[in-house]
This record gives structure tokens, sequence and C-alpha cells, in this order.
């Protein structure tokens, strides 16, 4: 009994060291893989509302627009038939007279 003592303080303070040591390091890896976890699925989501963004387009056409280029339109084709008829007209008034 009288050999002395089987752990001295500064072996336990070495050994407590250590196991803190260990345990900072476990707290490290296991922040790290957290945060990659978290990365991860935010990426996910991101990309997930990205498509969705370039799936919906902006609408740049209103009926009204539409509207208005179709009686534009209408307007145009209209003029130039009766121009094209007045003058059909006029070829065969001056093939038959002339």
């Amino acid at each position: 009994m009288g050999n002395g003592p089987l752990v001295t303080r500064s072996e336990l303070r070495k050994r407590r060291a250590e196991e803190e040591d260990v345990l900072e390091k476990q707290n490290k890896q296991q922040m790290k893989q957290a945060k990659k976890e978290y990365n991860q699925q935010e990426k996910e989501i991101s990309s997930f509302y990205r498509k969705e963004q370039k799936k919906a387009k902006p609408i740049t056409k209103t009926r009204s627009g539409e509207q208005t280029k179709m009686r534009e339109r209408n307007k145009f084709l209209n003029k130039s038939i009766l121009i094209v008829g007045v003058l059909l007209i006029v070829v065969i008034l001056m093939v038959i007279y002339l």
C-alpha cells in the first residue's frame, strides 16, 4: 500500500484533456456533417423553386392587346381586298372597252 497513488493528478489532467479533445473533434465532425446536410437540402429546395420559376414564364400578352392586333389586321386585310377588287374591276373594264 505504500507504493504511491495509482494515477497521479497530472495523468488525470492529461486524460481529461484528451477526452475533451476527442469530444471537441466529435462535435466538430457532427457540426460539419449537419452543415453539409443543411446545405444540400437548401440547394435542393432552391433548385426546385428555380425550376418552377423557369416553367412559369411571365405573361406578356393580354386579351385586349391581342384583340386590337386582330382588329388592325382585319382592317388592313379588308382594305387590301377592296383595293384588289377595284383594280380587278378596272382591268376587266379596260379589257372589255379597249
